[in-house]
């Protein structure tokens, strides 16, 4: 089974404006810095809670429909394809017609056969594969305001301590990754 991002996010959740408020930094001199460790902040967030903050693109694959459980990287938006190997070996996509998605809140989705049974597949390495949209939205303002929060944190974090630092680790106070805590995905 393996999980990979087949695009990234458009824009990040917190812009290079809302970094350089949030750090006091009122040149240009270190934009490149601070993108980057947007990027870093956003990242690291996203490994910690298990989810997608802004809408991209995801492809899920499994040895066979039994494996299939809830889609990883919520929210889940919308399933965009559902393929499948068949006894003939060859690759089949699923009509859409023939599953449901249940993609309500942000919880993890599923999906779930309409005639009771998914279609038999070849029980072998990948031979499932999902592709579908997760996230809280195209705008950075559709992410939860505690982990934007969080992500400034981070940012201010490794912006102050540019050496890595045994003593000091980033964003190591209970406080801040408490900010997270409502949002961790803990089932999977």
């Amino acid at each position: 089974m393996g999980l990979r991002r087949t695009s990234m996010p458009a824009i990040e959740p917190v812009s290079l404006a809302e970094a350089k408020l949030h750090l006091r930094v009122d040149h240009d001199d270190e934009d490149t810095l601070i993108g980057a460790l947007i990027t870093a902040a956003r990242m690291d967030c996203e490994e910690r809670l298990q989810r997608s903050l802004i809408t991209s693109g995801w492809e899920w694959t499994l040895d066979a429909f039994r494996d299939l459980g809830y889609v990883p990287r919520p929210p889940l938006v919308s399933v965009t394809s559902l393929k499948y190997v068949d006894a003939a070996g060859t690759q089949q996509t699923l009509d859409p017609s023939a599953y449901r998605v249940d993609a309500a809140g942000d919880q993890p989705g599923r999906l779930e056969p309409v005639a009771g049974q998914w279609p038999f597949a070849q029980d072998r390495l990948n031979s499932v594969t999902v592709a579908y949209q997760a996230g809280y939205g195209a705008a950075a303002t559709d992410v939860p305001g505690p982990i934007r929060q969080w992500i400034l944190l981070a940012i201010g974090d490794m912006f102050a301590n540019r050496e890595r630092s045994s003593d000091r680790p980033a964003v190591g106070q209970d406080f801040a990754d408490g900010l997270l805590d409502p949002f961790r995905v803990w089932v999977l």
